[in-house]
């Protein structure tokens, strides 16, 4: 059976404990233009959890943040299911990521979404191996 490619607000990563944990005690990589933040967590209702963001200080302009974090919710929602969640279901734990858009000028979609796609991989790999 094909999964939904879906992102709903219980995947969003809102409790503000949980955020503070993230940033203080997670581990992070770089594939440009993004920078991945995550954290093994036990306990989490649903097993995976991501904030997505966009800084104030690079795109001053609101419009084009909510253009990057548009395309960036796309990006990751279309790919999720079949890069991430496979490696995520035989685990105990469950995880919580913050991915956050560190360039400096808007790209194109395409480019967001391959380098999502590498993001993801990524992710996918250190999953399983522990």
């Amino acid at each position: 059976m094909m999964k939904k490619h879906t992102f709903p607000k219980e995947e969003r990563l809102c409790n503000k404990r949980l955020i503070d944990d993230l940033f203080r005690n997670g581990s992070s990589f770089f594939v440009y233009p993004y920078r991945v933040t995550s954290l093994r967590v036990e306990g989490v209702s649903p097993k995976l959890q991501v904030l997505l963001s966009v800084p104030k200080r690079r795109f001053r302009y609101a419009v084009q943040r909510n253009l990057l974090k548009r395309r960036m919710r796309e990006a990751y929602r279309l790919q999720k299911n079949e890069r991430l969640y496979p490696a995520l279901e035989s685990q105990p734990f469950g995880m919580i990521l913050a991915i956050r858009y560190v360039g400096n000028e808007v790209l194109d979609y395409a480019v967001m979404y391959a380098r999502m796609a590498d993001v993801l991989r990524k992710l996918g790999n250190e999953i399983e191996i522990p």
